[in-house]
């Protein structure tokens, strides 16, 4: 067995240099291996054509992997400018669809090829540089500035997996064989597949911050769960397993789908799993650049809800109660199988991972690890279980979006890689999941198991959120009326005359102007820097309601719900669209705006400046931009280089307002009645409360 085809890295070590020098040569290989899947598309449409409707053109993710250090090393404060604002902003945001049938393409301006190798060179150089010029010390933690770097790395991994898929999912015409990534050869009949049994037993799951490998934030923390025996399939499902399930018309019969499953299933029109291919009275397997006659003992790759739909019809044809396994039963077999940590595989990798035996499954009988095979590798495996926070999870402050917009139940896990899983995705404690419609190197086997499946909440409770969302949806304090429905009150009124037909809610935060807005204006755009926030607007909008916890008194909590038909604002839900932005760097798609509010944003921008010289561009002649701010300057928000007043200039005091008129004065003129005082109440815990005062000023665009 050849080594996996980069090394895993360690965060510890005796010697900081050979680490450095550790670091440096595993980023290289890295962004090359990324660039190298690229080589695959034969052709220049193959870069901007879609490959499924619900992703971007592979142009995206070949920039995206790219910008997402530069992004998040401004966030960390790591460099001072960015390499190119306008991909950086292009490339920033990548697609985690709401449904099936949600992305918008329109507005898309994509860059040449060129143009984008040419800026991944300079991101190779820029963070080339960083890692040589660094202090190090060892161990590497997760509030080392060197976290960032990993954190690009492992991105990447996760990319040159997805982007794979997209590959594989290309009319075949607009790809080519790489050598990098040949497939395995092998092919034969599939073992019959048979249930074993489990012994129960204690599972312990997350991990500590000291532990010497990189992690996302939602391995941190602890689980344990006590497991009673059970019995699992000693393979993953083959592709001659399932072939039953086709052959007897399960895709057309709703008996077997959840309600999900089955609204998927009318809309995709799906006969059989997506990468199978009709061949008359045969099949053929799509690969990632080449068809072949279908390899029968080869794993399954299918959606969750496929899976489960297998599951159900299988149970009824067996008369066994069989499903997806749980995380908690998937890590009993990880146990059980006695396979180190990734770390330590060195020359013995134990199965088909990190592109160690080939760039593709491999049949489900080669690797045996304990009493079962491919516990580890060959694709991933789905489980039951939606992706849930462990006790003592928290988010890492450089990409707090990365895990929590997932803990909505609508994501489950998949666990134990694929063949072309590297870096963290190889690991023990790794966890990634996908909605359950979403296609990657995913397989499954099923379980008969008397162990419940856990209850797994909707993940309501973090303080910042919770508290954000009282304040823009709970109850008034002290008199003060909500602060989101009186500012959209002054805005609609300085509006009275003039057309309303768009409007940018920029640092929406959870989104209650967003809504106010669009009893008035019948399209309305919510933006927001946090995907945390963003989240809420979304459930709303798609549920009506969203529920959350409240602080009282020490871990004393009570528990609340916004409901967006209490508040009479259901009808307004469809007019609102929330995206993920950074203010200081919009897409060029945000434009052409009737009125603009900018509520308590400025003072917590790190180039508030750069947002206002921009912001006049986005909006009509005879447009509005409403202001708000309590002009908080804060330099964990704002470096004191970048803050608009608050400080003396030339010996004189400059005022917030002063600059406003400063940088406004050209495209804007002040409206009458600017300014004016807004009061606003922020609660914390049932006796702490936050009482400010923001200055509102409206500008009108000449």
């Amino acid at each position: 067995m050849a080594r996996t085809r980069i090394a895993a890295l360690r965060l510890d070590g005796e010697h900081a240099e050979q680490k450095r020098e550790e670091i440096r040569r595993t980023f290289h290989e890295t962004f090359s291996l990324y660039e190298q899947l690229f080589d695959h598309l034969a052709e220049p449409a193959a870069w901007y054509e879609k490959a499924i409707p619900l992703r971007h053109p592979l142009i995206f993710y070949f920039g995206h992997s790219a910008t997402f250090y530069v992004n998040k090393l401004q966030v960390a404060g790591l460099i001072g400018r960015r390499l190119d604002s306008r991909l950086e902003s292009v490339f920033a945001v990548g697609v985690d669809e709401m449904s099936w049938d949600d992305l918008d393409e329109t507005h898309y301006d994509w860059p040449s090829v060129d143009d984008v190798r040419q800026y991944r060179q300079r991101v190779r150089e820029l963070v080339d540089g960083l890692i040589g010029e660094m202090p190090l010390s060892l161990p590497i933690t997760w509030d080392s500035p060197w976290w960032v770097i990993l954190m690009g790395m492992e991105h990447e991994n996760i990319h040159l997996e997805t982007s794979s898929v997209l590959i594989r999912q290309l009319p075949l015409s607009r790809v080519r064989p790489v050598e990098a990534f040949r497939p395995w050869t092998p092919a034969g009949a599939a073992p019959d597949n048979i249930l074993q049994a489990v012994a129960g037993g204690a599972v312990r799951l997350g991990k500590e911050r000291a532990d010497p490998r990189y992690g996302w934030d939602n391995e941190y923390g602890l689980h344990q769960a006590a497991l009673q025996p059970f019995h699992a399939s000693r393979f993953l499902v083959s592709n001659q397993e399932f072939l039953a399930f086709v052959e007897q018309d399960g895709y057309s019969d709703s008996r077997w789908w959840t309600a999900e499953g089955d609204r998927w299933r009318r809309f995709s029109q799906a006969r059989h799993p997506t990468f199978w291919v009709p061949d008359q009275d045969s099949w053929r397997l799509r690969l990632i650049a080449e068809e072949r006659p279908m390899p029968w003992n080869w794993p399954v790759e299918v959606n969750a809800l496929e899976a489960d739909a297998f599951c159900r019809w299988k149970s009824a044809g067996t008369r066994q109660s069989l499903r997806l396994p749980s995380e908690d039963e998937w890590r009993r077999l990880r146990e059980l199988s006695g396979l180190a940590d990734c770390d330590a595989w060195d020359d013995a990798v134990p199965g088909n991972i990190g592109l160690a035996a080939g760039c593709s499954p491999c049949p489900v009988d080669q690797f045996k690890q304990g009493d079962f095979y491919d516990v580890v590798g060959n694709v991933w495996q789905w489980t039951a279980t939606p992706i849930y926070p462990f006790p003592g999870f928290e988010v890492h402050p450089v990409y707090d979006d990365f895990t929590v917009p997932t803990f909505d139940q609508q994501h489950n896990l998949f666990k134990g890689g694929s063949f072309i899983s590297l870096g963290n995705e190889m690991q023990r404690e790794a966890r990634y999941a996908f909605r359950r419609h979403f296609f990657q190197h995913a397989g499954f086997r099923y379980v008969a198991s008397p162990n419940a499946l856990p209850e797994v909440p909707v993940y309501e409770s973090d303080a910042l959120v919770s508290q954000y969302a009282e304040f823009h949806y709970g109850r008034e304090y002290y008199g003060v009326a909500n602060f989101a429905v009186e500012v959209v009150g002054i805005a609609v009124e300085a509006m009275a005359g003039k057309p309303l037909r768009r409007a940018l809610d920029i640092g929406c935060a959870v989104g209650r102007g967003s809504f106010e807005l669009a009893r008035h204006c019948p399209e309305v755009t919510g933006l927001d820097f946090s995907a945390r926030f963003i989240s809420v607007g979304v459930q709303l909008r798609e549920r009506g309601h969203f529920s959350y916890t409240l602080t009282e008194e020490g871990e004393l909590q009570s528990y609340q719900t916004a409901d967006l038909a209490t508040l009479g604002l259901t009808g307004a839900a469809n007019r609102v669209h929330f995206f993920q932005a950074d203010a200081c760097n919009l897409k060029p798609l945000y434009k052409d705006y009737d009125l603009v509010v900018a509520a308590n944003l400025i003072d917590r921008l790190h180039h508030p400046r750069k947002f206002l010289e921009d912001i006049a561009d986005r909006i009509l002649p005879g447009g509005l931009l409403v202001i708000t701010s309590p002009y908080t300057w804060l330099e964990e928000y704002t470096a004191r280089s970048e803050w608009l007043g608050g400080f003396k200039r030339d010996g004189e005091n400059l005022s917030t307002f002063d600059a406003l008129r400063e940088i406004l004065s050209g495209p804007f003129r002040l409206r009458d009645g600017s300014p004016q005082d807004l009061p606003f109440v922020i609660r914390e815990t049932a006796r702490k409360y936050q009482h400010s005062i923001a200055q509102v000023t409206i500008w009108e665009r000449l």
